[in-house]
């Protein structure tokens, strides 16, 4: 009976890192593709910027927050690399795209919904961290752990 159970954790643990995995690949790489990368184009291009200035801060300085944000943790969190940092940068980031298009701008559910779906992906990756499918864990996880999930 033990090693059915032993059996039932495993199954259960791939499971939840191959989750993981998912999560953390769609999210980052739609963010990367539909708003970072054009972002960090503007920069490495050295076009004009134009943008809104959400918090006050200036409108380059909102943009290279925002490019790094959704171009540089973005490609992080595809790699599994500094996760943990990198998705609560991009939570943070969320946070002030919601408040600005709810209240400043008074966006409708449809507007807002897509940028609930990112905040609260990015939340539950914050919590959980990426997974055993990451550079995080093969650089930074004890040699113990790895054992004992294995």
């Amino acid at each position: 009976m033990k090693k059915a159970t032993n059996f039932l954790i495993r199954e259960y643990t791939t499971a939840h890192d191959i989750g993981l995995l998912i999560l953390r690949l769609v999210f980052a790489f739609v963010l990367l593709y539909g708003h970072g990368y054009g972002k960090m184009n503007v920069i490495l291009s050295g076009q004009e910027i134009q943008f809104m200035d959400p918090i006050g801060i200036g409108m380059e300085v909102s943009f290279y927050l925002a490019a790094f944000a959704e171009g540089i943790c973005a490609i992080l969190l595809i790699l599994g690399l500094f996760s943990r940092i990198a998705s609560l940068i991009l939570t943070i980031n969320f946070v002030v795209i919601f408040i600005f298009h709810a209240y400043i701008l008074g966006d409708t559910f449809e507007i807002l919904e897509l940028r609930y779906l990112y905040f609260f992906a990015f939340l539950a990756l914050t919590f959980t961290g990426p997974g055993k499918f990451s550079l995080d864990y093969m650089f930074f996880s004890h040699t113990e752990n790895k054992e004992r999930i294995t």
